[in-house]
C-alpha cells in the first residue's frame, strides 16, 4: 500500500463542504479564548462555560443562517466538544432548541433573533417535567388564555410537573426560555405548545418563576435545576403559533393538526438536537481516538518476550492496537453515518420526512452507543493517565452519556424506530451474493444486509407467533429480535456510508486504507452472528474458520497508518495540546514549563 494524502481523508470524512462549515468552528476552538484548561471548582467551569458560549456567539455572523443550517449547526457540536462539553451542551439548548424553534414557527411571519444577538439573554428550552420523562406528551403545565386581557396565565400545578434539568439558574446571566405548557382555550385542552418565557434578569428570577437546584450529575458541570411557574402572566405574542394551531381575533382557537400531534410540532427540533448530540458524542470521541493512539506510540513499556531487551511503543503489540484499529474503524463509519443522516434530513421533502426522521433516531442510538464503547476502550487503552481530569478521556467518557440521554434515551427511541421498521417499511431483501470472499467489500455488505434480514424475519415472526391479545404482551415478545433489527440495520448503513467514502476518494491507497476499516468494522459485527449467517446458508464452515485470520491480516496491514489515519480526523494541535497526556512524556517532565506533576510514579 503507497502513501496517501491526508486531505483525500479528510474531505472523505466531512465532505465537500469542510471549508465553509467545518473549518470556521475549527479556527475559532482553537483560538486563544478556548486553550484554558484550568482546574476549576464546578461553578467556576459553568461560568467559563457560558463565557465561551458568548465567544461563540460573537463569530456568529448570521444565527438565521445557523440555525437553519443543519451541517453547520451539528459542525458546531464536532468542534466545540473536544474543547468544552459544557459549552456544547449551551450552545446545543440556546441555538437549536431555543432559537431553531423560534425560528421553525411561522415561517411566513419570522420572529426576529436580533434580541438574542449578540447573547445578551441566554435562551434556555423547558420541556421535561419531573413526573413525565419519555412521556413528555403527557406533561401538566398549563398556559390559560384570558381573551379579555389578551394574556396567559403559566402555572405549574403540582410538584411533579416542575420542568426537569433546564439550565435556569443565575450563572450565567439573565435567561430566556420556551416552555412547553398544555394551551386552555375557553376551558379546552387544545396541546402542547411552546410559550416564549422570560425567566430571570440581573438580580434572579422574575416574579413567580420557581428555581431549585439539582444535585451535581457526572460530566461536565451545567446549572440543571428544577423549574416551577406560580400564575406568571405573559402576554399575546408569547405563544408560538403555526399552522399547528393559533388563537384568532376574536380569541377562538384554530388548528390543522390533530391535537396530540401539535406537541410533536411543538417540540420538532428536538430532530435536530439528536443530529447534534451524535455529532457532540463524535466530536469527543475522535479526539479520544487520537489521543489514545498518539499515546499508544510515545508510552514505551519493557519487551514482554523472553530474550527482549530495552522496550518498545505500547501501540508495537497487537494486543494493544488491535482495539484501537477497532475503535478507529468504528469511529470512522460512525462518522460517515452521521452524514448520511445529516445531509437525508437536510434533503428531506414533506413525503420523506417520517423515513429520514427515523433514520436520525437510529443512528443518534447508534453512534451514541458506540462512542461510549471507544471511549471506554480509549480510556482503558491509556492506563492511569487516561484516569486524570487534565487528559481530557475521563471528561469525554463521562461526558458521553447525556447524548445518550438527550432528546430522546437511546432505548425508547430505537424502539418506536423498530416499531415503524415492522409495521411501516418493507423488510430488506439480500441482494444476489457476490464472489463469496471475506476480503470482498461486496460480500461483505451483502452479509450485513443478510444479518439485517435475519433479524427482520424473527422479529416478526415473534409478533406472529404471540397470540396474546393485549397489544403490550405482543410487543413484548418481539422486542429483543427487533431491536436486534434496529442494531444490524444501523451498522448496516455505517458500513454503506464507509463505503461509499472508499468509492469516492480519488487515489488507490486512500481506498485500499478505507477498504481495510470496512473489513475491520463489518468482521467484529459478523463474527458474533456467524452462526446465524451459516445456518441461513450465507456463510460456510470454511468462512467461520477464517474469519479471525482475515480479521487479524487487515489489523496487522492498518497498525502501520494508524498516526495517518487520526491526523485525518484535522483536530488542531491547538486543541490535543491541551492535554498533557498528547504530548506525552515531555509534557510531564520536570523542566517542562506548565507540568502539572512534579513527579510520577505507578505505571500509568
Amino acid at each position: 500500500m503507497g502513501f496517501t494524502d491526508v486531505s483525500a481523508l479528510t474531505a472523505a470524512l466531512f465532505g465537500q463542504r469542510f471549508g465553509e462549515v467545518h473549518e470556521p468552528w475549527r479556527r475559532l476552538f482553537a483560538s486563544e479564548p478556548f486553550r484554558d484548561n484550568a482546574d476549576l471548582s464546578p461553578d467556576d467551569r459553568m461560568r467559563r462555560s457560558y463565557q465561551r458560549l458568548r465567544h461563540v456567539d460573537k463569530s456568529v455572523r448570521s444565527v438565521e443562517d445557523l440555525v437553519s443550517d443543519i451541517e453547520s449547526l451539528t459542525a458546531l457540536h464536532e468542534w466545540a466538544c473536544p474543547v468544552d462539553c459544557g459549552t456544547t451542551m449551551l450552545a446545543g439548548i440556546h441555538y437549536n432548541l431555543f432559537l431553531g424553534s423560534l425560528y421553525d414557527h411561522a415561517p411566513h411571519e419570522r420572529r426576529s433573533l436580533r434580541d438574542y444577538a449578540p447573547l445578551q439573554r441566554t435562551g434556555t428550552f423547558l420541556c421535561t417535567e419531573l413526573a413525565h420523562g419519555n412521556s413528555a406528551a403527557e406533561l401538566e403545565t398549563t398556559a390559560v388564555y384570558d381573551p379579555l386581557a389578551g394574556c396567559f396565565d403559566l402555572h405549574t400545578p403540582n410538584p411533579g410537573a416542575r420542568k426537569f434539568m433546564p439550565n435556569t439558574s443565575a450563572i450565567g446571566g439573565p435567561k430566556t426560555a420556551l416552555v412547553a405548557a398544555r394551551l386552555i382555550v375557553d376551558g379546552e385542552d387544545e396541546g402542547v405548545f411552546l410559550f416564549l418565557t422570560p425567566l430571570s434578569d440581573a438580580s434572579g428570577p422574575l416574579p413567580g418563576v420557581e428555581i431549585q437546584w439539582l444535585p451535581e450529575r457526572m460530566g461536565s458541570p451545567i446549572d440543571h435545576c428544577l423549574t416551577g411557574f406560580d400564575h406568571v402572566r405573559l402576554p399575546r405574542h408569547a405563544l408560538l403559533e403555526s399552522d399547528h394551531g393559533r388563537i384568532l381575533p376574536d380569541g377562538s382557537f384554530a388548528g390543522d393538526v390533530e391535537r396530540r400531534r401539535r406537541f410533536l410540532y411543538s417540540i420538532g427540533r428536538v430532530t435536530e438536537g439528536k443530529l447534534c448530540m451524535s455529532a457532540t458524542s463524535l466530536g469527543g470521541t475522535r479526539a479520544a481516538v487520537a489521543i489514545a493512539i498518539r499515546y499508544a506510540h510515545t508510552r514505551h513499556t519493557s519487551g514482554l518476550t523472553q530474550g527482549a531487551g530495552g522496550s518498545v511503543p505500547l501501540f508495537a503489540y497487537r494486543s494493544h492496537h488491535a482495539r484501537l484499529l477497532d475503535a478507529l474503524a468504528t469511529v470512522y463509519a460512525a462518522t460517515l453515518l452521521h452524514r448520511t443522516a445529516v445531509r437525508r434530513w437536510a434533503a428531506r421533502s414533506a413525503h420523506d420526512r417520517g423515513p429520514a426522521e427515523n433514520l436520525v433516531a437510529i443512528a443518534k442510538g447508534w453512534i451514541t452507543w458506540q462512542c461510549r464503547d471507544v471511549l471506554i476502550e480509549c480510556r482503558e487503552r491509556c492506563g492511569a493517565q487516561g484516569l486524570f481530569l487534565v487528559n481530557g478521556l475521563a471528561d469525554f467518557l463521562t461526558g458521553s452519556e447525556l447524548p445518550i440521554t438527550a432528546e430522546g434515551d437511546n432505548l425508547p427511541i430505537w424502539l418506536k424506530a423498530s416499531g415503524k421498521m415492522l409495521l411501516k417499511e418493507p423488510p430488506p431483501t439480500p441482494p444476489p451474493a457476490p464472489a463469496p470472499v471475506l476480503t470482498n467489500p461486496a460480500f461483505l455488505h451483502h452479509l450485513m444486509v443478510c444479518l439485517e434480514h435475519i433479524w427482520d424475519r424473527r422479529a416478526r415472526a415473534a409478533l406472529a407467533r404471540c397470540a396474546d391479545p393485549h397489544p403490550l404482551n405482543r410487543w413484548n415478545a418481539a422486542t429483543n429480535p427487533a431491536l436486534e433489527l434496529v442494531a444490524a440495520h444501523a451498522q448496516r448503513l455505517a458500513g454503506d456510508a464507509l463505503l461509499n467514502a472508499a468509492a469516492d476518494v480519488p487515489d488507490a491507497a486512500g481506498q485500499d486504507l478505507l477498504h481495510l476499516l470496512h473489513r475491520v468494522f463489518t468482521l467484529r459485527r459478523i463474527s458474533p452472528h456467524s452462526g446465524s449467517l451459516m445456518a441461513a446458508g450465507h456463510l460456510s464452515a470454511e468462512h467461520v474458520e477464517q474469519l479471525p485470520i482475515v480479521l487479524d491480516e487487515a489489523i496487522a496491514r492498518l497498525a502501520p497508518y494508524a498516526l495517518l489515519l487520526v491526523d485525518a480526523f484535522a483536530i488542531p494541535e491547538e486543541i490535543l495540546h491541551r492535554y498533557p497526556i498528547a504530548r506525552f512524556p515531555e509534557k510531564y517532565d520536570q523542566s517542562a514549563p506548565g507540568a502539572p506533576l512534579t513527579e510520577l510514579s505507578g505505571h500509568g
